[in-house]
Parts: structure tokens; sequence; C-alpha cells
């Protein structure tokens, strides 16, 4: 905690009024229309990118809301996150980390396209196959194209509109209190993403002349 913080627990007393009165994804939901302005763009997006990121949890982590991702390998969260295509965070859910993306996805893209009425296509990767495309156009009215890579691709490929979201999670991760699940609660956890994104959208309006964003 930096030297002219109050007591930590003052802190975190804070920290959680605001989680619990959802404040916290207030100031980013604010802050979002304005840096999509800022560029040029509508305040409300149109299409937006879905994805996973499974981490690692640390021991404050009870056995209620971890899990093991099998595929990544990860005993922990996972972190499912649509954004818009310049990278701005439109909606955040935490769960155990062996948690389905197709299960998460239509409980995630049901919040975010109640919120965000403009959304009209969202793109997403082999993982999100099957039911869930006829879902969400008969439920949502929400076109989810799946961008996949083609069979002469070989080694690390990012693909089309997924480097939107690759780019999205290496900012996480260059935020230290991100790099690994340190939250008791999920709702901390998702709250802490979102602070994560508050930072780095005021630090772009925060930017002087033209180069800004």
């Amino acid at each position: 905690m930096p030297v002219d913080f109050p007591p930590w627990d003052r802190v975190y007393a804070f920290f959680r009024r605001w989680r619990d009165h959802a404040l916290v994804r207030e100031f980013h939901d604010r802050l979002r229309p304005k840096v999509r302005e800022e560029l040029g763009r509508d305040a409300e997006p149109s299409a937006g990118v879905i994805d996973s990121q499974s981490v690692k949890a640390d021991a404050v982590v009870g056995a209620d809301s971890r899990g093991f991702d099998g595929g990544k390998l990860v005993n922990g969260r996972k972190r499912h996150v649509v954004v818009d295509t310049l990278g701005l965070l439109l909606g955040v859910m935490v769960t155990a980390a062996d948690t389905g993306d197709r299960a998460a996805a239509q409980v995630l893209l049901r919040q975010v396209a109640d919120v965000h009425h403009q959304l009209e296509l969202v793109w997403a990767d082999g993982g999100y196959t099957g039911g869930l495309v006829e879902y969400c156009l008969a439920t949502f009215a929400l076109v989810l194209a799946i961008v996949k890579r083609s069979d002469d691709m070989r080694g690390f490929v990012v693909l089309p509109k997924r480097w939107i979201v690759e780019r999205f999670f290496a900012h996480l991760m260059r935020t230290r209190r991100l790099a690994r699940d340190y939250e008791r609660r999920t709702t901390s956890a998702e709250a802490m993403v979102c602070w994560s994104m508050t930072l780095l959208m005021t630090r772009r309006l925060a930017r002087p002349g033209p180069g800004r964003g």
C-alpha cells in the first residue's frame, strides 16, 4: 500500500462499499463512451469480441469458486469477457476455471445485450461453436461469428479480430493484482478487472493532442 494511503483495512472498506453498490462498474462504464467518442466512434458499440482467460488462483480462493481447466492446465478461475473493437471492456464474469465457455457465454452475452442495445455482432473462437450460435441469434438477435484457424495454419497464430481480445488480456496481466486471482469473491475479481480498465481509460483521456488513445 502506498505510504500516503490510509491503513489497508480502511482502503478495502471503501473498495468493498463501491463494489457492493456497483460503483466500480459505474465509474468504468461512464468512461468508456468518452474514450470511444474521443476516437471518433459512436458512444455505443455495434460489434465486439468474446473470449476467456484462465488464471491461477491464490490460496485464499475457496473450493466453491475455483476449478481445473484441463485445456490450459490451470487450477484457479476463468475470466469471461466481451470487449468492443477498440479493446474496451463491455462485460466481465468470473467463474471457476472448469466452467465451459459456452455455458458462461449464455449468461454473459445476455448481460451485455441487455445494456448495449446496438450490439449486433460478436466474434468468437472455435470454443463457442454449437448451439450457442443459434441461441444468440434467436434470443438476443445477436450474430455470433466464429473465427476459426484454417487447416494449413501451424504454431501460434493470432486470428483476425482475435488480437483485440488478446491485447486486452495482455493489459490485464500487466496489472500486478490481476497476474493471478487473489480475491475471495468473484465479484471482487470482476471489480478488479473493471478497475484496471478504468485506469487505462483515464490515462488515455488525459493524453494531450491528437495522439490520444
